[in-house]
Formats: C-alpha cells, sequence, structure tokens
C-alpha cells in the first residue's frame, strides 16, 4: 500500500463528471477518480475547512464514530474491477467495512485519516507524472483555489 495524499477536486470537461485527483506520497503518480457531485462536494467541504449549517452525510458518520468510540485508522483503495473502484474502512478494532471511495476519502478528511492505494489500483490506474510536468500540477492546484463546493451542483446529498 502506498499512501496518497488529495490533491483536490474538479470538473472533467465536456463531460461535467467531478474527478478527486489523488497524489502518491513519495512517489510520481496520481490517481484520478470520476466520482459524483454530491461527493465532490463534500470533499471540497473538507479541504475547505467548511462547516455547513447542518451535517452532510459524512460530517454525521464521523459524529457518530466519535459517539461511539470508534476510530477510524486508514483508508485503502483496494481494488479497480471494470472501471469500478473499491476502498475499505479500517477501524482501530480491525474491523473492515467495504467503501466506495469518494465516501471513504470525504470521511478521512474529516478525520485525520491517512488514505492508501494498492500497487495494483497505481499501476492499473496511476498516471506518472515527472517533475518536469509539475508545472500542469501545480495549474491544477491553481484552478482549485478558485472554484467553490457549489460549483460541482447541489449540496444536498
Amino acid at each position: 500500500m502506498n499512501e496518497l495524499d488529495v490533491v483536490g477536486v474538479r470538473v472533467e470537461m465536456p463531460s461535467n463528471q467531478p474527478i478527486v485527483l489523488l497524489r502518491e506520497v513519495g512517489g510520481d503518480r496520481y490517481l484520478p477518480i470520476w466520482i459524483g457531485p454530491g461527493e465532490a462536494t463534500a470533499i471540497a467541504f473538507a479541504q475547505q475547512g467548511m462547516a455547513p449549517a447542518r451535517p452532510l452525510t459524512h460530517d454525521l458518520f464521523k459524529d457518530v464514530l466519535e459517539a461511539v468510540g470508534q476510530e477510524l485508522t486508514e483508508v485503502r483503495i483496494t481494488d479497480l474491477r471494470d472501471g469500478v473502484f473499491y476502498a475499505e474502512l479500517v477501524f482501530a478494532t480491525g474491523v473492515e467495512v467495504s467503501a466506495r471511495p469518494s465516501d471513504a476519502i470525504a470521511l478521512a478528511l474529516r478525520t485525520g485519516t491517512p488514505i492508501y492505494g494498492s500497487d495494483t489500483v497505481l499501476d492499473d490506474a496511476g498516471i506518472a507524472i515527472p517533475d518536469e510536468q509539475e508545472d500542469e500540477v501545480e495549474k491544477f492546484r491553481e484552478f482549485l483555489d478558485q472554484i467553490s463546493p457549489e460549483d460541482f451542483g447541489t449540496s444536498n446529498q
């Protein structure tokens, strides 16, 4: 497993499909995962430190975990089958729960939990961007600074 950082979310054109972009810590691979607009909003809210007036689903899940004394220790992006990514939530008790990567990432950002990607997923779907192409990634980061969660459509999910 390789640790991943969340670079951010954006809307892929011309399909208007949001993606979350993850970067391999200590490596040169990036992992784009296509997600829904609700999940894009949830991830963007968490990255920007925004707290909605009422808890979104991921905020509620975090609050429930705290209330029952459960600690989320890691999120793993484990598989890619037929174009669909799979993830697992791993708890301190050793319990593992299957999840969509977008939900797992949104929860990880809220709880400060590390995110990992399997070697197989990174080998199959990762995109290597050598240091000399880092300017393009920096442009993407600048784009992320210009957008808000509302750019992804409705946030009532």
